[in-house]
């Protein structure tokens, strides 16, 4: 008779802990997802009916899409997209060849210093950001490239972390294997495409996903080498928008702007959110 108190006392502690837990994540979710809300509201409701809002309403009844076609008309919307995805499949495909090559020579291939060297560019890590701007500014404009598409893609096609994942994911894979294909006669680079790189494809997939996201968030290095509305992205033509285009007075508008800008990130990570947490587990787990 106890040990049924001691067992209903147990799935009543269960109970109340889960109930707090689930309250506390639902909580936080709606404060995390309040501004989306927030900002799709905003870029549906008329320019006359938001400014005559005394109090801000949590809701419309009369949805407008005039926002969304001011946002192509009064700037070139269209072409800070099309700029930004162009950049992005270039960046994002020269960075991962540039990722492979790197992590299987670090994981696979057997020369002289190969540890220290990896070392040292680990330590690269160590490097602040702002440093390596400067240095690429200079670079770039020294080459005179500003202004350009290949000013825009050559610092960013590199990625430390994104070699260092990669790299584990290759090391992991068993000696035999590689061992194996070479008694065969296969090369190292068939060996590469043949072996390694489907074997690790939830950790490409995850990468390529991560390197989308910063090329389309990008901001400070695009602000810099880019002072001509001709090769803005969305991020630097957003705040040329709301520093020189409508955005100060037609919020919604501004919000309409917003929306669309984010709306592709939004859909790639719930597409592939499950892949990306994935690979970044395989990353972090030996054996």
């Amino acid at each position: 008779m106890d040990y049924e108190k001691i067992e209903r006392a147990a799935l009543r502690r269960n109970r109340a802990v889960k109930t707090v837990t689930y309250t506390g994540l639902t909580l936080w979710g709606l404060m995390v997802l309040f501004p989306f809300y927030w900002m799709i509201l905003t870029s549906i409701k008329g320019y006359g009916a938001y400014n005559s809002e005394y109090i801000p309403q949590l809701f419309t009844l009369a949805p407008t899409f005039e926002n969304y076609i001011h946002a192509f008309t009064a700037v070139p919307l269209a072409r800070y997209l099309l700029n930004t995805l162009v950049f992005t499949v270039i960046t994002t495909a020269v960075m991962l060849v540039v990722t492979v090559l790197a992590a299987f020579a670090f994981a696979r291939l057997d020369f002289r210093g190969r540890d220290l060297v990896f070392t040292l560019f680990l330590s690269l890590m160590m490097i602040p950001n702002e440093l390596v701007v400067i240095t690429n500014y200079i670079t770039v404009t020294n080459l005179e490239l500003r202004n350009t598409l290949a000013g825009l893609v050559l610092p960013s096609v590199t990625s430390v972390f994104y070699i260092y994942l990669l790299r584990e994911n290759f090391a992991q894979i068993p000696n035999e294997l590689y061992y194996a294909a070479k008694v065969d006669g296969t090369t190292d680079f068939r060996y590469l495409l043949r072996v390694m790189v489907p074997i690790c494809k939830p950790t490409l997939v995850t990468i390529t996903i991560l390197k989308v996201i910063e090329c389309w968030n990008s901001y400070v290095w695009p602000r810099l080498v880019t002072d001509k509305e001709t090769h803005f992205l969305v991020s630097n033509g957003i705040q040329f928008i709301r520093e020189n285009g409508f955005g100060r007075e037609n919020i919604p508008a501004m919000m309409a702007a917003v929306v669309t800008i984010s709306l592709p990130l939004i859909i790639l990570f719930l597409l592939f959110r499950n892949k990306i947490m994935e690979g970044v587990s395989r990353g972090g787990t030996k054996g």
